[in-house]
């Protein structure tokens, strides 16, 4: 017999409160112990749906839920909230946030509920729309949201072409501060400048891939992949030839390298 959602949440509950009594590690935990693999398993979970690994996805979520049971266990001992404190206050915001669906406001489509979203959080206190952004997020993601965010209150260019023109634009930029760095005597504060002019190439790139419809994150991660793959690759081939990688030649490996991308894209 099939069990009912609720059923299996309540199971899960049940074997969190058991662990909780009974088991000397789940004993230990606090939050703070907990944090660091939490922050794991967002990775894993990343990881999976990066590799579109539905069975490896299922797991992964199976362990993030199992964490935010384990801290509202922990809440809970301490008389701080519940796990049903937790999914009212979630039930609560998304109701009072999506007033398209639980109340009177119409719509035109996908940017109007976001923009609602920010004025909506807003309304409850924040100040600021960028203030939603937590500031341990990896700086690849944590541009990508401040940039969304920012759009929604209309702080975004209206043409991909305007934002490539940027992405050049700040380009040039860093040549120019490279260029200084070079000709400079107080290299420290030169380098500086261009670490600064590199934040804003990277910074524009990843406004762009928002404008093709990119998750820079992702990409960037699809591409350590790749290399992963064909550098181990490249040292397999240098081994079958009795040779090491020290030894060999750029223009040797780069051959290697080549040969390996046309096997893997055929």
């Amino acid at each position: 017999m099939t069990q009912k959602k609720g059923d299996t949440f309540s199971k899960l509950t049940l074997v969190m409160d058991e662990l909780r009594e009974k088991c000397p590690w789940d004993k230990k935990q606090t939050i703070q112990s907990l944090r660091h693999l939490t922050i794991e398993e967002m990775y894993e979970l990343a990881d999976a749906i990066t590799d579109g690994d539905w069975k490896g996805i299922q797991e992964e979520l199976g362990d993030l839920l199992l964490h935010i049971v384990f801290y509202a266990k922990i809440a809970e001992e301490k008389n701080k909230f519940n796990i049903d404190d937790v999914i009212n206050t979630v039930c609560e915001k998304l109701i009072a946030r999506h007033p398209h669906i639980y109340g009177d406001v119409q719509v035109s489509g996908v940017e109007e509920v976001k923009q609602n979203w920010e004025k909506l959080k807003l309304k409850e206190g924040k100040k600021s729309v960028l203030g939603g952004v937590p500031t341990s997020l990896p700086a690849t993601v944590k541009a990508m949201r401040l940039q969304e965010k920012a759009r929604q209150v209309g702080f975004e260019w209206d043409e991909e072409s305007q934002v490539w023109e940027k992405v050049q634009e700040e380009m040039e930029e860093l040549q120019e501060a490279i260029r200084i760095a070079n000709e400079s005597k107080e290299k420290e504060n030169a380098k500086e400048n261009v670490e600064d002019e590199f934040g804003d190439v990277v910074f524009s790139l990843i406004n762009y891939a928002r404008f093709l419809q990119i998750d820079p994150e992702n990409a960037l991660e699809r591409t350590n992949k790749k290399f992963i793959y064909r550098f181990k690759e490249l040292e397999a081939v240098a081994l079958n030839q009795g040779r090491d990688l020290q030894s060999m030649s750029l223009k040797e490996m780069d051959e290697i390298w080549n040969n390996i991308k046309k096997q893997q894209r055929e």
